[in-house]
């Protein structure tokens, strides 16, 4: 071989060379070598595990690995959160985490871990309308009514919460606080079996995630009311919203983000950052977005860092303005 055609054959080695290294690092190495754990703070039926088995099953599609939901239920969030803290921050445990996790039940209660340390902010993912059910055949046909009975008759009506810090919980003790209503709060493991209670008339109202609703609502097992978020869904624009008819405070939202062990490596958040967009754009994924009234969120860390620290602010306000406790 002449040494111009080896020259040649060099030039041409670094040149391809130069194309490979053109090519993100993401597209080039897998970042994940066995399944991943995707910890859920709430019993299957409700509106986290819905999401998450949603996101599980196209994350599966995208990171070449299995993305196996874990429902670790109990203390209002407290447990698979606790155990997520204390998972290696390597990508291959994550947490489907509601705003109620992140930014208001460590300000109402001692939690065995830092939300700001212990965890690492990924990504938001999704937010829904807060609403007010109750049992078709309850006497409860506005939220006027229900205000107006918690006042006439003290601790006879029953609310359905899913415990200490979460925005079902928070929603009725900030009702009670702005309308003089005095309601029995009766804590659960999770929306799903709360609402079981309510179509069988053991507890009268819940105020909660609209997805988890739907079904019995289009069956006629459960009575939409009023929502408690800022403005009505698509999917049931004729209800009217709390805030708009004098009760200008009550003003419930909750989101779910992605969260990872603390500690976790900039590239590999980086990278389930951008996995976790890239799902969200999956025409499926917005498909079984629109029909069960999730709203779709993602953006980068920072923005959900934002998010995050803002709510811990806003709730944090209304806990100690309201002297809100976990029961």
């Amino acid at each position: 071989m002449t040494i111009s055609r080896m020259r040649r054959l060099g030039l041409a080695a670094l040149a391809c060379a130069g194309i490979g290294a053109a090519v993100p690092a993401t597209a080039q190495q897998p970042f994940l070598s066995r399944e991943v754990r995707f910890l859920n703070a709430f019993p299957p039926g409700g509106t986290s595990d819905l999401l998450g088995r949603i996101l599980a099953d196209q994350l599966s599609q995208q990171v070449g690995q299995r993305v196996v939901v874990e429902n670790r239920t109990g203390a209002a969030g407290v447990i698979a959160t606790q155990e997520v803290a204390r998972a290696a921050p390597d990508g291959h445990t994550i947490l489907l985490a509601s705003m109620g996790i992140m930014a208001i039940t460590p300000q109402m209660q001692q939690v065995p871990y830092n939300v700001d340390t212990d965890l690492t902010a990924i990504a938001n993912v999704a937010s829904v309308y807060n609403i007010l059910v109750a049992n078709p055949n309850s006497e409860i046909r506005t939220w006027q009514d229900l205000a107006r009975i918690g006042r006439e008759r003290p601790r006879t009506l029953r609310c359905a919460t899913v415990g200490p810090g979460s925005s079902q919980q928070l929603s009725c003790v900030l009702f009670m606080s702005l309308t003089g209503a005095q309601i029995e709060q009766v804590p659960y493991r999770g929306g799903a079996p709360a609402i079981l209670d309510i179509v069988a008339g053991r507890v009268d109202v819940m105020f909660g995630n609209m997805p988890e609703y739907m079904g019995q609502i289009r069956g006629g097992g459960l009575r939409a009311i009023a929502y408690g978020a800022s403005e009505a869904s698509p999917l049931l624009p004729e209800l009217p919203v709390i805030s708009r008819q004098g009760l200008e405070q009550f003003v419930i939202h909750n989101w779910f983000g992605v969260v990872a062990p603390g500690r976790m490596p900039a590239a590999l958040t980086a990278r389930w950052n951008e996995e976790i967009n890239k799902a969200l754009q999956a025409p499926e994924v917005q498909r079984r977005f629109v029909e069960n009234g999730l709203q779709r969120l993602g953006g980068s860390q920072q923005d959900f860092l934002r998010q995050i620290a803002a709510d811990q602010a806003k709730w944090g306000e209304v806990v100690r303005a309201h002297n809100i406790r976990p029961e």
